[in-house]
């Protein structure tokens, strides 16, 4: 179905998370025009660029006229200095609405172009977007946390539909909350993978198959999580209450995987406190994991 709106998108900074999103919405036909603003003489080599679908504008300008969103896809530490720059370009285009893609701020940032008539609003997407042409396919379908004014959260919705974005609103006051969350979830499962993965390889797997042996385990889980929820997603020793196979992984592992297995132990047992684990198994696997914090 043809877009009631096709938008007219001016990105800040040519990165990952931009990218990945003008590029879904140039693959859904929801824009009419893009314009990305950077930092260096060349815009990067991504199919937006090399196949023409978009401008590459070198420095900052005021977006043009009819514009219906500028997206600030900066660093958050760059986002008051880079929001000042703009509102120093003049007054917004009539109607046009001012993001950033911040998962922790809230809109404070975009104070100065608030004052110069943006609508202003945040535009989170819940996703790990690693490459610029790949995450387009990523960024369809998620949710995105969005705050801010009015007019501003009803431009996200629109902005999204296309690509099946759906919008969790986050008052401004539990951003930080939210976003740690979202690292729970993304940062720290690469890192738990990559634990997965050591030990794989101290246990005599090849290091170069040790991750491909771990990641079909991970989506399993993934998907059970998915279908089944927590409680009833849970496998494992914790989970049965399996004492002893506990204390030979404490035993054999070293001081740094050890401290992070009881840690995740001591979570999974709260979990499995749902699931009808004896008192006194619960207490010992309690008392086990509390030992090598």
């Amino acid at each position: 179905p043809l877009n009631t709106m096709a938008e007219r998108l001016c990105f800040i900074g040519p990165g990952r998370a931009g990218l990945s999103l003008g590029y879904a919405l140039h693959q859904e036909g929801a824009v009419d025009s893009l314009i990305y603003f950077g930092r260096r003489p060349d815009p990067p080599a991504h199919p937006l660029f090399i196949q023409g679908l978009a401008e590459y504008v070198f420095g900052l300008q005021r977006p043009p006229t009819g514009s219906t969103a500028v997206v600030l896809a900066v660093p958050d530490e760059t986002l008051p200095e880079i929001s000042m720059a703009l509102a120093a370009h003049g007054e917004a285009p009539p109607g046009c609405a001012a993001f950033h893609l911040s998962g922790a701020l809230g809109t404070d940032p975009l104070g100065p172009l608030l004052a110069k008539g943006y609508s202003v609003g945040t535009l989170h997407p819940l996703q790990s977007l690693a490459d610029p042409v790949l995450g387009a396919e990523q960024i369809k379908g998620i949710h995105f946390a969005v705050s801010g004014e009015p007019a501003a959260i009803s431009a996200a919705r629109r902005i999204l539909s296309p690509i099946g974005g759906t919008v969790v609103t986050v008052p401004v006051s539990k951003r930080p909350l939210y976003h740690a969350a979202a690292v729970f979830a993304s940062n720290y499962l690469a890192g738990l993978i990559a634990a997965a993965g050591r030990l794989m390889a101290q246990a005599g797997v090849p290091e170069e198959e040790a991750l491909g042996a771990i990641l079909p385990l991970a989506r399993g889980s993934l998907e059970n999580l998915d279908r089944l929820g927590p409680v009833r997603a849970l496998t494992g020793p914790v989970s049965r209450g399996d004492v002893e196979t506990v204390k030979l992984h404490l035993r054999t592992l070293e001081p740094r995987e050890r401290a992070l297995y009881a840690s995740l132990g001591d979570e999974v047992l709260k979990l499995a406190g749902e699931s009808g684990l004896s008192e006194d198994v619960r207490d010992e696997l309690e008392r086990l994991f509390e030992r090598e914090k």
